[in-house]
């Protein structure tokens, strides 16, 4: 949608075409952000892309010259849609959320409705309950790339349509995507992202609904981390956290079937050493009273008394009879929880997906190199970020990169 009418606006003569094979038009956009649609980041506090696209960041910071987080928050705002950062309408906010861009009116439907009144308002030719059921060529003669006939043919239930430019953006890569697309594109095979972690056998899941912010979690044996704020579900472990690091080894975790070791260090960045000196610094304070009543680092009680037992100490003792070793052992459990990861997000709540359309068959602008006209843009492309709008602001990008491309074509 966002390529077709910024096209459409580059080059008011064009015949441009949405095909929709669902009844509603942008319905996933109408529900990203819990139904508030967190559109894209101010990406403050960004040190490098990769932090913040595991894939792909080589490609958005060559496209973020052309159309920027900051060209998106003016396009929306010229075109009637007031943002707002999150920090500025939400302070208690987590830190990892405070970057976040909505619409002011926190309702996604300002975004669907800005797209489909631009849209309609422009001449953008809008088919619903359309779904592609195939894709082919059509004879062209001389140059393939030249505009005078047309090049693909796409079959809906209506009927056969022919274009002389093709965009595929149907958001992640499916089966039946894949199964639509000539066998000369090439494809790095996808797997999920942005997922939560099940940790079956593990009692800290007893602390259901218990949030610590921040923390830095980890893989074991590799050097996958990830910092925010953590959730303890019923199942396992949730939260940006999580979601970042499921992010960045997305592809590590398919490979081992989604077996692994997660790595917790509740005090997000102090080392077991400095947890150690901390701890015998509460017990010099406060040698009568007992460990259970004292929770140290602000955390939750109930967490406090799962470590506390997770480290071998009653809940009674007071910290005048905790010893050396005995501290020593709970600042190794506060700085590395480790829990047995056996799978991932139980219930098909995947975000986005890692893989997609391989980036090296594709031009600068996103056009096949092997089938000139066909151009991809969005979640179909082999770039995905961590969950914070980065992945709503690639979408963006690459759509406008999509249409000013083929306005200049």
């Amino acid at each position: 949608m966002f390529a077709a009418v910024n096209l459409k606006a580059l080059r008011p003569e064009a015949e441009v075409t949405v095909l929709e094979g669902g009844s509603r038009l942008l319905a996933k956009v109408a529900v990203t952000g819990g139904g508030r649609c967190n559109l894209t980041n101010t990406f403050s506090g960004v040190r490098s892309l990769a932090e913040v696209y595991p894939r792909g960041a080589r490609l958005m910071g060559r496209l973020f010259h052309d159309f920027s987080p900051r060209d998106t928050w003016d396009w929306f705002t010229a075109h009637g849609v007031p943002l707002a950062v999150r920090r500025d309408f939400d302070p208690s906010c987590s830190e990892s959320e405070r970057e976040c861009v909505f619409p002011a009116s926190q309702d996604a439907m300002t975004i669907v409705n800005c797209l489909v009144h631009e849209a309609r308002k422009r001449g953008v030719r809008l088919l619903a309950s359309q779904p592609v059921s195939a894709i082919g060529l059509l004879p062209s003669e001389g140059d393939s790339s030249a505009p005078s006939a047309p090049r693909f043919r796409v079959t809906v239930p209506d009927g056969e349509l022919s274009f002389h430019r093709l965009v595929v953006a149907p958001g992640g890569l499916t089966p039946h995507i894949q199964s639509l697309l000539p066998s000369v594109i090439q494809i790095v095979p996808p797997v999920p992202s942005l997922f939560t972690l099940n940790l079956p056998d593990s009692p800290l899941r007893e602390l259901m609904g218990t949030v610590v912010d921040p923390v830095t979690v980890g893989l074991a044996g590799t050097k996958l981390r990830a910092s925010g704020a953590l959730l303890v579900t019923h199942w396992g472990v949730s939260g940006p956290a999580v979601l970042r690091l499921s992010s960045y080894g997305a592809r590590l975790l398919a490979d081992c079937n989604w077996q692994a070791t997660l790595s917790v260090n509740w005090l997000h960045d102090l080392t077991s050493e400095e947890a150690a000196a901390r701890l015998s610094r509460q017990a010099s304070l406060t040698p009568q009273r007992q460990l259970s009543s004292q929770p140290c680092f602000s955390l939750p009680r109930r967490l406090w008394e799962y470590l506390l037992l997770a480290a071998g100490i009653p809940a009674e003792r007071r910290w005048a009879e905790a010893g050396t070793k005995q501290l020593h052992r709970l600042s190794s459990v506060l700085t590395s929880d480790t829990h047995a990861v056996r799978g991932q997000s139980r219930f098909k709540e995947e975000f986005v997906t890692c893989g997609g359309i391989d980036l090296s068959s594709l031009t600068p602008r996103l056009e096949c190199r092997s089938l000139p006209g066909l151009y991809f843009a969005g979640e179909i492309l082999d770039v995905d970020g961590i969950t914070g709008g980065y992945n709503l602001q690639a979408a963006w990008t690459t759509a406008m990169t999509v249409a000013r491309s083929i306005a200049q074509s």
